[in-house]
């Protein structure tokens, strides 16, 4: 076995000893980390070779918004909210983010079951309503 990978190896048991993660998210962590060691091992011409090559999601783009977490395509790290500061690290934008890799304009960067638990919240809240009765 290569070193990269077993390093990335490491990593990612390390990370999984300290929060539940799914065989998904290990198998897509450990390509994702074996790829971008191998990347500053190497360094030199030959990175910057790949760099021109279009580049690969970290999981299908179908699959990553999830119940409980949104896996980001870039690094394939998982959150429950994909956020701005974290693809500003990637150097993109939200929107770009989204266009790069073929979701709608639309489409919100959080997990499905955090949008469904705010969504009811602000049902509950009916905020709108307050809004008339103060202008009232």
């Amino acid at each position: 076995m290569e070193e990269h990978v077993q390093e990335a190896l490491d990593i990612v048991k390390a990370q999984a000893s300290v929060r539940n993660m799914t065989e998904e998210e290990i198998t897509s962590m450990v390509q994702g980390l074996s790829k971008q060691l191998k990347k500053i091992t190497e360094g030199g011409a030959e990175s910057q070779e790949r760099t021109e090559q279009p580049q690969e999601p970290a999981v299908d783009p179908k699959k990553a918004i999830r119940e409980k977490s949104v896996v980001c395509l870039e690094c394939g790290k998982t959150f429950k909210v994909l956020t701005k500061r974290h693809l500003a690290l990637h150097g993109l934008t939200p929107e770009e983010y989204k266009e790069k890799w073929g979701m709608k304009k639309n489409t919100a960067l959080i997990a499905k079951g955090l949008a469904r638990q705010r969504k009811q919240k602000m049902n509950e809240m009916q905020l709108w309503k307050r809004r008339k009765a103060n202008n009232s």
